[in-house]
């Protein structure tokens, strides 16, 4: 297949809207690289904890920022799980970054502007080739505002909340739903109001409420709009 008939597909959306099952699913079919950028934030926020950053309130972000200078990630896909794991320096992170502690400092690391920069510049590198789908929280209006095709994923805070109950639950975190829901809650709003590359829908995103939807229902629809892209543009995905 030529470079060129590749795309880039980015997908935004609020915490535990599904956005990596879908982006996941685009990827298999489609033969693409899966980037996971809220995977990236992670990664960071677990350097953070590993550093002691946040065991002062008086934690100082430039104190952190020579710990970056180095950071480098793969996405790196594992036949045995048939799935993409993330490494930070050549480590494989993937079951650490999920954890409660991390979930509860991500939105705090993702505020930070230098380190969004930073990140940033390692997204754009990823899509230098085309050929990715790439989730997070600012790929289509921020990252690839310029990118064929933008999905903006949303749903309700109970069913967001219940799912990522039900996450922690299969990783043996001890952790209440009520909690879940209250962190997600407090996401929602850090990720939305912060100054720098909020959480934003773009204009010409395809919006998805999937309090309702199956993934079969999501990649559908999102499919229709696929073939829409290769037949009015002549091009072979």
């Amino acid at each position: 297949m030529n470079q060129n008939h590749k795309i880039i597909i980015a997908i935004d959306g609020y915490s535990s809207s599904g956005k990596s099952t879908l982006a996941k699913k685009i990827s298999n079919i489609l033969k693409y690289k899966y980037i996971d950028t809220g995977a990236m934030y992670r990664g960071i926020t677990l350097l953070a904890i590993r550093n002691r950053i946040f065991d002062s309130d008086l934690w100082n972000i430039r104190n952190f920022m020579p710990v970056l200078r180095d950071v480098h990630f793969k996405f790196i896909w594992n036949n045995k799980l048939n799935k993409t794991d993330i490494f930070l320096n050549e480590e494989n992170i993937q079951s650490e970054i999920r954890s409660l502690k991390v979930t509860k400092k991500v939105s705090l690391i993702a505020q930070i502007p230098e380190i969004r920069e930073k990140l940033t510049i390692i997204q754009k590198n990823f899509g230098e080739e085309k050929g990715i789908v790439m989730d997070g929280r600012d790929i289509g209006y921020s990252v690839f505002p310029k990118s064929e095709l933008k999905i903006f994923m949303k749903g309700s805070i109970e069913v967001r909340s219940f799912r990522r109950y039900l996450d922690l639950q299969k990783k043996g975190e001890k952790v209440s739903y009520e909690e879940v829901k209250k962190n997600i809650i407090h996401r929602d709003i850090l990720d939305t109001s912060r100054k720098i590359s909020p959480l934003k829908k773009s204009i010409d995103s395809l919006e998805i409420d999937n309090t309702y939807l199956s993934i079969e229902d999501q990649l559908n629809l999102v499919f229709q709009l696929i073939n829409r892209i290769k037949k009015n543009n002549q091009i072979i995905i």
